[in-house]
């Protein structure tokens, strides 16, 4: 064994002359792990809420959308359908038309978005889980239905129970009006609310789907779609089938994977993970501050150790690394005992579900808070851990171990 790492050792499990030093050392191991295991369980739950918020923007937005990269609309009569369609890893795709929209529900109007789908896109996408009141229905038979944001549903005081009320939907007409008003200006259709559904504020307050065909005659589309939506299989490489698209597609189209639909969301979800880390890195440098103060009384009481090792031959490079291993030991011990403990605790909130969110009435989309533990988080943690106490070392022994050639055996 090596004899520096033995000495080390024997110098952080023993009693100490001084109760005090090995109160400050525990304090130390203490303080590390308290640290490193906040750091851990913080990234495994932002890891979680991030799975969730792409699992609710997930029913809504497609793996790939392709829009058109000059003007509104895609012909969907000379758009290669078949040929995207057999790329390998598409599940499916289907056409969609959105547009701004006028609504009016009895005395109430609002402003938001119409999003005409066909049944295959309600297969593909799975926006009917997100159901909150009534039917995900849009068509039966030759009866035409809409299934209502329930930011929108709110504003207008809607209710899909409520069978005697109709929804107006007005869009403004293609070409120029003659002059301004509501017969010359807009066009109007009223449909029924079958249902409500809620994925995410954003999309609450402003979305309404309707069947595609009852969009494309409310717009006077015939063949156009203002956007093609892209399913893909779960294990598809969606990188590689991007560049396969695009190559495909050419220039003539824009095509944007999930991220890129909704790019300032993750940004600002990635951003407030990196803020959280560094204000929980900088705890816990404020908590190696023990281990600084632990290393330096030990290196004092130490002093005729120090004396005895240097006459028995020991160099200032070997007193050095004895109590840097000192330091070290300290830190892998805090940070492997944290990692243990916020691994256990991890591994029961995922499993139990123990610390509930809200009253457990359902306010919530998720009863409790959701955690997902990444080995690449446990292997930062560690490595910013050891570091830090790496670091907190070399003060203590770089400044008290200077005067190392005057230290004498008495």
């Amino acid at each position: 064994m090596n004899t520096s790492f033995f000495i080390a050792g024997r110098y952080l499990i023993s009693k100490k002359t001084h109760n005090l030093i090995n109160v400050i050392s525990s304090i130390s191991v203490v303080g590390l792990g308290i640290g490193t295991f906040a750091l851990i369980v913080v990234l495994s739950v932002f890891n979680g809420f991030e799975d969730v918020i792409k699992s609710l923007y997930g029913a809504f937005n497609p793996d790939f959308e392709i829009s058109a990269a000059n003007g509104k609309t895609i012909d969907a009569a000379i758009f290669p359908t078949k040929e995207v369609e057999n790329l390998n890893g598409i599940r499916g795709i289907s056409f969609v038309v959105e547009e701004d929209a006028l609504f009016k529900y009895g005395d109430k109007q609002y402003i938001g978005k119409i999003k005409g789908i066909d049944k295959n896109h309600i297969a593909l996408s799975g926006i009917d889980s997100t159901l909150v009141d009534g039917y995900f229905v849009l068509e039966e038979g030759d009866v035409n239905f809409a299934v209502v944001g329930a930011g929108v549903a709110w504003y207008l005081n809607l209710f899909p129970e409520n069978t005697s009320e109709l929804l107006n939907v007005y869009v403004p007409k293609r070409g120029n009006a003659s002059s301004f008003n509501l017969s010359n200006a807009f066009k109007h259709k009223v449909v029924h609310p079958a249902g409500v559904f809620s994925v995410q504020q954003e999309f609450d307050e402003k979305y309404v789907f309707l069947p595609i065909d009852f969009v494309k005659d409310l717009m006077d589309y015939k063949t156009e779609a203002t956007t093609v939506e892209v399913f893909v299989e779960k294990s598809t490489n969606t990188d590689l089938l991007q560049e396969e698209l695009v190559k495909m597609l050419g220039n003539d189209f824009i095509v944007k994977n999930r991220f890129q639909q909704n790019m300032v969301l993750f940004k600002v979800m990635k951003s407030e993970k990196i803020a959280i880390f560094l204000i929980l890195v900088f705890i816990l440098a404020l908590a190696s501050f023990n281990m600084i103060g632990s290393l330096s009384i030990l290196i004092v009481e130490k002093t005729k150790d120090i004396a005895v090792l240097k006459s028995m031959g020991a160099d200032k490079k070997m007193i050095k690394n004895i109590f840097t291993l000192e330091g070290i030991l300290i830190s892998f011990i805090g940070g492997l005992g944290g990692l243990g403990l916020g691994f256990l605790v991890l591994y029961l909130q995922q499993t139990y579900g123990i610390v509930s969110l809200g009253s457990g009435e359902g306010d919530f989309i998720i009863d409790a808070y959701p955690v997902k533990m990444q080995w690449i988080d446990f292997v930062y943690v560690f490595a910013t851990v050891q570091i830090i106490g790496f670091l907190a070392t070399l003060y203590p022994v770089n400044f008290l171990l200077r005067n190392f050639d005057r230290v004498k055996l008495n």
